[in-house]
């Protein structure tokens, strides 16, 4: 897979936020030399959040964010300011743009970067329209921003594209430690290793091709030098008695976690899918400690589905038939379940005993842990569709998560 192939859920997610007019668009521009944003002096242009995907030499593959302007006072300024903050929950670093030309005290940036300290989100300090000022003026407001935030500025033009370079080489030092060492299979194999996927290739499998999840696994065990078989469940047992030994980690979706446990070699290892995905994405023990909710689940309970998916409902749907048919069937048809797809998200989880989220093989790491952790902060117990569904079938203790 080529960069420019790399899915957007993987690509760092770098997030730029300021006031209106101070030159964010203008900042996007400049950084993809590009004229992708549209610039103009009239206060809110930029309404909802501008995605645009690129190569950064030194990073890879990126997603720059351009947002609505945190201080937007127009009359559609705070569902704006809602998508600004939903944009913030994807970042990996955040670009705040100052600008020379403000004649505010900075209130309002500095309050957004509390937000991000809060949040832990690594974010760089832009001074921009720095053309505009005499040196010693740039000295003052630099010296300002450094005292309030402990980050010394990057002066910058975007108009101009001045200091561009200086902002790419500040997000080289900002990445996350660990954003290019996160593996989807761990410890779980290594080279050598026979890897089985079982892939049903029923009415929600792609005509043609494989979901992603199946592709970047693939290549994954492919680039651990794995030796890689897959069949369709109808095949599974010829497959198992072709081999001339069991092999050492099945990969299964999901929905057939049961009856793969049931064939597998005792010496054979089981995960899913979205087991392995909720991993990757997220903190997966939260999604176990979780799923142990689903045995105190009523009639009276509430239990939300969100799928990172916005796809038109299909027979059979995993988030949307099958595992509620599942659930009702262990508590009662009494059990009430909402659905929600792409970035909808109630701002309000109190009311719900359960949340089960999808794979989320669309949605970046960052934007999955920041919704973990509104779930922590509601004490609302979360879990993932692969762990729910083992927890269903009781074998959720035999299932291997990779480390």
């Amino acid at each position: 897979m080529s960069m420019e192939d790399t899915p957007r859920s993987s690509r760092l997610h770098i997030g730029i936020f300021g006031r209106t007019n101070s030159g964010k668009s203008s900042l996007l521009n400049a950084l993809t030399n590009q004229q992708f944003a549209v610039v103009s002096a009239v206060a809110g242009t930029t309404t909802d959040p501008v995605y645009k995907t690129m190569e950064i030499h030194g990073i890879g593959p990126v997603v720059f964010i351009d947002t609505a302007g945190f201080d937007d006072k127009s009359e559609l300024g705070k569902q704006r300011i809602e998508k600004t903050e939903d944009a913030a929950s994807k970042t990996d670093i955040a670009l705040v743009v100052f600008s020379a030309d403000s004649s505010s005290n900075f209130s309002e940036e500095l309050a957004w970067i509390a937000q991000l300290q809060t949040k832990k989100i690594p974010f760089i300090c832009i001074l921009n329209k720095c053309d505009m000022l005499l040196p010693e003026q740039q000295r003052l407001l630099s010296t300002k921003i450094e005292t309030a935030t402990h980050e010394a500025p990057i002066c910058v033009s975007a108009e101009k594209k001045q200091g561009m370079d200086l902002i790419k080489e500040a997000l080289i030092r900002k990445i996350p430690a660990d954003f290019m060492e996160r593996s989807f299979t761990g410890s779980l194999c290594k080279e050598g290793d026979l890897v089985l996927l079982v892939m049903p290739q029923d009415i929600q499998a792609p005509k043609g091709r494989l979901i992603l999840p199946q592709v970047q696994i693939i290549r994954e065990l492919l680039d651990k030098k794995c030796l890689v078989m897959s069949c369709t469940t109808d095949k599974l047992d010829a497959t198992l008695a072709s081999l001339k030994d069991a092999p050492h980690l099945i990969i299964t979706d999901s929905q057939v976690y049961k009856l793969v446990f049931d064939k597998k070699p005792a010496k054979s290892m089981l995960t899913s899918f979205s087991t392995l995905l909720a991993a990757t994405k997220g903190d997966v023990q939260q999604y176990v400690a979780g799923a142990a909710a689903i045995a105190a689940l009523t009639e009276k309970s509430r239990v939300l589905i969100a799928e990172a998916c916005t796809h038109a409902p299909l027979t059979e749907d995993i988030g949307r038939e099958k595992i509620p048919r599942w659930l009702r069937a262990k508590v009662g048809d009494g059990l009430q379940i909402d659905m929600v797809s792409g970035s909808d998200f109630p701002s309000d989880l109190s009311k719900y005993n359960l949340i089960i989220q999808c794979g989320a093989c669309m949605f970046n790491r960052a934007y999955v842990l920041s919704r973990q952790q509104r779930a922590k902060e509601a004490n609302v117990p979360m879990t993932n569709y692969g762990i729910a569904i083992a927890y269903l079938n009781g074998i959720l203790d035999k299932v291997a998560l990779p480390q």
